[in-house]
C-alpha cells in the first residue's frame, strides 16, 4: 500500500465523500440509506460531526476513504459514548485504509473525553466484522430484521470499544481536548 495521509475533512472534501458514499448507498447494504445525500447535505454532516467528534478523510492522489464519529443517542448520559463509521472506495478497499482511519478516529475520540466507541454491521459483512475485532470492538448483540432494504430483511450486529479508562469522566465532551 503507498503511503496515506489521514486528516480532518473540510467542507471541500463533501464531494469526494458523497461519491464514495454513493456507491454504499445504491449498491449495497452496508448503510440503510435509500437515496444517495446530496454534496451540500455530506458538507452539513462533516460540519455536524466536527462540532463534538470528528470526521476525518485517507488521501492518496485524492480522498480514498473517511471515517467520523457521531453521537451514540441522544440522552445526557450518553454523552462519553459515540457511534462511528469509515466508508472505503471500491479502489482502496483491502488496503488497510480502513482500518488506519479508524485507529486514528479512535484515538481522537479519545483525546477529546469520550469513553465509548459503537459500530453497527449490516449483515452479512465478513470483512466489517474482522475490522471491528482487529481494532478491538467486541461484539454486544444483533438487532434482527431491523431494516429493509435491497428486498430483504437485516440484521444489524453492534460492536463497542472502550475508549480511555474506567474512571468516571472528568466532565461533558464538548469538542475540546480532555484533561490528563
Amino acid at each position: 500500500m503507498s503511503e496515506v495521509t489521514i486528516r480532518d475533512a473540510t467542507r471541500a472534501d463533501a464531494e469526494a465523500c458523497a461519491a464514495i458514499y454513493a456507491h454504499y448507498v445504491e449498491h449495497t447494504t452496508v448503510t440503510f440509506e435509500d437515496v444517495p445525500p446530496s454534496v451540500d447535505e455530506i458538507a452539513a454532516r462533516i460540519a455536524a460531526a466536527q462540532e463534538r467528534h470528528a470526521w476525518l478523510v485517507a488521501e492518496r492522489g485524492g480522498v480514498v476513504g473517511y471515517a467520523y464519529g457521531g453521537s451514540f443517542k441522544a440522552r445526557a448520559a450518553y454523552r462519553w459514548s459515540c457511534e462511528v463509521s469509515v466508508y472505503v472506495s471500491d479502489a482502496a478497499r483491502g488496503g488497510g485504509v480502513g482500518r488506519t482511519l479508524y485507529a486514528v478516529l479512535l484515538a481522537r475520540l479519545e483525546r477529546l473525553g469520550l469513553r465509548m466507541a459503537c459500530g453497527g454491521v449490516t449483515l452479512p459483512n465478513d470483512p466489517s466484522i474482522a475490522l471491528h475485532r482487529a481494532l478491538g470492538f467486541e461484539p454486544v448483540g444483533t438487532y434482527r430484521r431491523i431494516g429493509w432494504k435491497h428486498g430483504s430483511w437485516r440484521d444489524v450486529a453492534w460492536f463497542q470499544k472502550p475508549l480511555g479508562d474506567d474512571g468516571p469522566p472528568g466532565g461533558p465532551p464538548d469538542g475540546g481536548v480532555a484533561p490528563g
